[in-house]
């Protein structure tokens, strides 16, 4: 599979600390990718370079051949590159049908002389718009909460919200920043599915960081280990588990692949 993202000796500091030092990897297309790595790592740093959300200090991001390094994340939004965020943004006085119907840019409603005087192809546009969130909420099977203001909704359903959204458009690359945080084990199954679907009938690429190494092992091959600001290893996640190094570096040393007393407070374990 050719990649879809290029992250080349990429570097960020922020004054004399290198949250991210010489970071290489790549996303190949139609993949589901994790990344993990011990508290620290730069993962959080290196999401938000390829999501537009921080310009590199050095090194180069390319997606799908063109370089986007530094871009601003709305206009990675035009390119098909979305992300969502480990505590839901969603606008929590709104229905979720709302929410969805939200997303898609330069609605002609959003225009004043528009709504005025062309309201016949607003309303049209409208329509269509809610058509394809109707679209969304049946397909993550969440139409029992429809009509529901978004901000009465369990974590587990704004996430699922979360990834509705990115449906709403036509996303080619969808970062997911700890999307299990906060979801109870009934809806974590139900947003593994809708995901690995998207990934399947879709052909959405996603690239996940997530501590829940059950939910990485559901969904992610391959996966991508930071430490201390740059890649370490990648490969599936049983090699991962084995692998002592990496052992060493999330946990803080134990051969026979069990945290130790070092363990994060999240409780990730590999055993």
């Amino acid at each position: 599979m050719a990649p879809i993202i290029e992250v080349t000796n990429v570097s960020k500091r922020f004054g004399s600390f290198h949250a991210v030092r010489d970071c290489s990897l790549s996303i190949d297309k139609g993949s589901i990718t994790g990344l993990i790595g011990p508290n620290g790592a730069g993962k959080s740093t290196l999401f938000n370079m390829v999501a537009g959300n921080l310009a590199p200090t050095s090194g180069s991001i390319h997606f799908d051949g063109r370089d986007i390094t530094g871009l601003p994340a709305h206009d990675l939004f035009k390119l098909g590159l979305l992300r969502t965020f480990q505590i839901a943004h969603e606008f929590s006085n709104m229905s979720v049908i709302e929410n969805l119907m939200m997303v898609p840019q330069a609605q002609s409603g959003e225009n004043l002389v528009s709504a005025w005087f062309q309201p016949g192809r607003v309303a049209r546009e409208e329509s269509q718009v809610m058509k394809r969130a109707d679209e969304v909420i049946d397909f993550l099977k969440i139409r029992r909460v429809r009509d529901e203001l978004a901000g009465n909704l369990s974590g587990g359903q704004k996430k699922l919200l979360e990834l509705g959204r990115t449906m709403m458009v036509d996303a080619r690359l969808v970062l997911l920043d700890e999307i299990a945080a906060g979801v109870n084990k009934t809806l974590l199954i139900d947003l593994a599915d809708n995901i690995k679907r998207l990934n399947r009938e879709l052909g959405y690429t996603f690239f996940v960081i997530e501590h829940d190494m059950d939910f990485i092992a559901e969904l992610c091959d391959p996966v991508i280990v930071m430490a201390s600001g740059s890649v370490m290893t990648q490969g599936h996640i049983d090699d991962i588990k084995r692998d002592e190094s990496v052992i060493e570096a999330y946990f803080g040393g134990s051969p026979t692949g069990h945290a130790t007393a070092n363990t994060p407070a999240d409780g990730v374990s590999v055993s």
